[in-house]
């Protein structure tokens, strides 16, 4: 048996029981409390359906999976505080797919998971409502947690800030990729990753962690460590995107979003002179799509120039650095070898 399935087995069962297929009277009074009596499942089935459906397309759990084993750096896999930490996955895998939901309307993006994105099936209008419901709807795992009152409000606090940064994150990508007379610098292209996808991998770790027993200071030291590691995997994002494709995705559409990533910001580094070619590419592909002949160009480019292989080399160092950190500090936990075993077949990938 694979090292994870056990874990990822009952990850599984908390989070389709927190997101069914239908509502009963239970689960209706645990996410809106007192509903008039008219309100019928019918009448929530358009918040559930999108969520519910992109998150059956898959996804390997990746970041519950990190909460669950920064969780182990601080207790017993058999402890009753280990109970809790499983009973709030949703917190963090909810979250992740309400932002893919905006993420797809923002980026005009037709596909995700290798179907069409959730505001092709079920209209602009009802897509988004049900993310940012989905959002709101990741707080009950807290509610329901058998913690302290004190330790939820701590959870509640870390959680509504990783919320606000990542929305901060977003509104950085989407103003840049709007706007192809401006290239960010590498570190403003990294504190926005930070935000934006960082946040995640930081909540996953910082909840897991406090729910075990982590002080402040522990919970706050790992978030930032596993903050470095999802800007890596981002970083590694880029790159597939401009070589092989991401999967679900189709090779060479962050050119058509006009994603400033890093491959592109290296590029202009070293060669600065070519800000209007790659302009160009962007404006090209931005209005005739993926067949355009602007994104193959674009991708040649930086290639040819090893800004992608940079970007790569980067993404890894930087993944690798995080995890020796967190060897270095919990090195006799067997979940620290999962997390860094975790990661490294990632890269392999």
């Amino acid at each position: 048996m694979n090292k994870y399935t056990q874990r990822l087995e009952k990850i599984e069962v908390i989070l389709n029981k927190n997101l069914p297929e239908f509502f009963d009277n239970d689960t209706k009074k645990r996410f809106f409390s007192q509903l008039p009596d008219a309100v019928e499942s019918k009448h929530i089935q358009p918040l559930i359906a999108p969520c519910r459906e992109l998150f059956l397309l898959g996804g390997k759990r990746r970041r519950p999976l990190l909460q669950v084993l920064c969780a182990e750096l601080f207790t017993d896999e058999s402890s009753k505080n280990m109970q809790a930490v499983y009973e709030a996955v949703p917190l963090v895998e909810f979250v992740h797919t309400a932002s893919l939901i905006h993420d797809d309307i923002e980026d005009s993006a037709d596909t995700r998971r290798g179907k069409p994105a959730a505001y092709l099936t079920y209209g602009l209008d009802t897509a988004l409502n049900a993310g940012s419901w989905l959002y709101f709807a990741s707080f009950v795992s807290i509610e329901n947690l058998e913690i302290s009152e004190e330790l939820k409000l701590k959870l509640y606090r870390t959680a509504n800030t990783e919320l606000r940064r990542l929305h901060l994150g977003q509104a950085m990508d989407i103003e840049w990729h709007r706007n192809n007379n401006y290239i960010p610098t590498r570190e403003e292209y990294e504190s926005m990753v930070r935000c934006k996808t960082g946040t995640l991998a930081s909540l996953a770790s910082k909840t897991g962690s406090l729910i075990a027993g982590a002080t402040d200071k522990q919970a706050d030291e790992l978030g930032a460590l596993s903050a470095d590691i999802g800007v890596g995997f981002q970083v590694l994002d880029d790159v597939i995107n401009l070589s092989t494709g991401n999967p679900g995705k189709k090779r060479g559409d962050d050119i058509v979003e006009g994603k400033k990533s890093l491959p592109v910001i290296i590029h202009l580094e070293t060669y600065p002179e070519d800000f209007e070619k790659i302009k160009d590419y962007f404006t090209e592909a931005g209005k005739n799509g993926i067949n355009s002949p602007a994104v193959e160009k674009c991708i040649e480019l930086l290639t040819n120039s090893g800004a992608v292989n940079k970007a790569r080399i980067y993404s890894s160092e930087l993944i690798e650095k995080s995890l020796s950190s967190i060897k270095k500090t919990y090195g006799s936990k067997e979940a620290s070898a999962l997390i860094a075993e975790l990661f490294r077949s990632m890269l392999k990938n």
